[in-house]
């Protein structure tokens, strides 16, 4: 891109593939053509989604603001039908109000699920063509960039694969949940990486071959759509972005607030700008900092009210990232309101209701894959407050919420989590709870910030936590 060039944007993103690539040296997955995409940008390493599920991570990506701002606090399709609350609030729309064309293919999950010409008219769109497999998203694509390329404006494209979401298709497993399209196969020529929270066994060796497969399925579709973004001579003039909603669809992964289920790729293509090639960052960065990112690299103005940061800065001048980034989840297929802020050393989720420990996104009645911590025949319900220490326990299965050497790290997380709470407007502060699960997890966030009222005890941390300390405290000061 020169000075005077107005810049092209085309957004790639899927479902469900966390960092499942090549690329965040997972080395069975043949993932090559993002790689070389990758080798060319800049790869953010510990990038995260606002949320573990498909409608609030994406809104938050395409908003640059949280879900409880936005109020796409579950799924947008039928039955559940959430929705923006300002649909113009859409990178779309703001891009066309500047001039740029607009248009979208494959996956739209991000407002309320409606036909085509009126997700094209409330979100800002010149043209929305939504569904359709890999090959058909592919074929649309080419058309939309042939068609951009002879206007000569400069274009948003946002181009949404279905792979590797999982979608029935194996007729002869009958409740087995497979892979869209019939061309996807299991890929295991490079053997299998089973992730360190599931168990390795054969049943998550034969799930992981399946994944693997749509992993490389779609990533041969992302090749064709930048091989053609090549051909028509728009490479130079082009930011491309490639990202996915959440973590991979794999128990205690998408859909709970563990690394695992709010971990994205992130890969940023910039041509002509000092630093965007072959660079790797390891700072945590949110999807709430893409918009304010893409829109200073387009040349336009950030509003001020975004929560998120440009990470302009961040490459091409060494500024130091984000300290926390927040995630939250809502509905998904049953209510289970959770809240977590993770800094670079510590994770801190607190639980508002007394569902399951780790909600199932395999959406299949044959469990093959379980978690490497599953003690008993079912999951159990999840505690009040779980802390980790990442540095000592990366994949978060040690909650040391009563160890008193944690009382400092409690107490500055969740100051950091009941601020945000705060700054977001969150329901969750203001709603009359219905359980006690939730008046219980209001009392720690209140109790963990206050000043203390009195010496503590010689034998007790300066903060206590988890349900049975806050009844305690709460039975001190009645």
């Amino acid at each position: 891109m020169t000075a005077t060039t107005t810049p092209n944007l085309l957004v790639l993103h899927c479902h469900d593939l966390g960092r499942f690539l090549g690329a965040y040296e997972v080395p069975t997955v043949v993932s090559p053509h993002l790689d070389a995409l990758a080798a060319e940008s800049v790869l953010f390493e510990t990038a995260f989604a606002t949320a573990p599920h498909c409608s609030p991570a994406r809104a938050s990506l395409f908003t640059g603001t949280y879900p409880q701002t936005n109020g796409v606090l579950g799924l947008t399709h039928d039955p559940f039908g959430w929705d923006l609350n300002d649909p113009s609030s859409h990178l779309a729309h703001r891009l066309r109000t500047v001039g740029y064309r607009t248009e979208l293919v494959g996956v739209h999950h991000e407002s309320r699920v409606l036909p085509d010409d009126v997700v094209a008219a409330r979100l800002g769109f010149d043209r929305v063509r939504t569904g359709g497999d890999r090959d058909v998203v592919v074929e649309r694509t080419a058309d939309a960039l042939d068609r951009a390329a002879a206007t000569g404006r400069p274009f948003y494209l946002q181009v949404g694969f279905h792979e590797p979401h999982r979608t029935p298709s194996h007729a002869d497993r009958p409740g087995v949940m497979g892979f869209l399209g019939e061309t996807v196969r299991p890929d295991d020529s490079l053997g299998h990486t089973v992730p360190p929270y599931l168990r390795d066994d054969p049943g998550a060796r034969e799930e992981i071959a399946e994944l693997q497969g749509a992993v490389r399925h779609m990533d041969e579709g992302a090749g064709s759509v930048l091989a053609r973004l090549d051909a028509l001579g728009l490479r130079e003039d082009t930011v491309v972005v490639f990202t996915t909603d959440h973590g991979l669809a794999l128990p205690r992964a998408k859909c709970t607030l563990y690394d695992p289920g709010v971990e994205v790729a992130l890969i940023m293509r910039v041509p002509g700008r000092a630093g965007w090639s072959g660079r790797r960052v390891p700072d945590q960065t949110s999807h709430v900092d893409v918009l304010p990112t893409l829109l200073e690299l387009l040349g336009l103005p950030s509003p001020g009210d975004l929560p998120g940061h440009s990470l302009v800065p961040v490459v091409e001048t060494g500024a130091p990232t984000r300290t926390y980034t927040f995630g939250q989840l809502n509905h998904h297929i049953y209510y289970d309101p959770k809240r977590s802020v993770r800094s670079a050393g510590h994770k801190l989720i607190v639980n508002f209701s007394n569902a399951p420990l780790a909600m199932d996104p395999t959406q299949s009645w044959v469990h093959r894959s379980l978690p490497a911590d599953l003690r008993g025949p079912s999951v159990a319900s999840s505690t009040a407050v779980e802390l980790y220490d990442l540095a000592q326990d990366p994949h978060e299965t040690r909650n040391v919420v009563a160890d008193p050497a944690y009382g400092a790290v409690l107490l500055e997380m969740a100051g950091a989590l009941l601020a945000w709470m705060s700054e977001t407007g969150d329901h969750l502060l203001t709603a009359d709870p219905l359980s006690d699960r939730h008046r219980e997890a209001l009392a720690f966030l209140a109790r963990a910030t206050a000043p203390p009222q009195r010496p503590a005890d010689p034998g007790r941390s300066g903060v206590t936590a988890g349900p049975a300390a806050v009844r305690e405290r709460e039975r001190e000061t009645a």
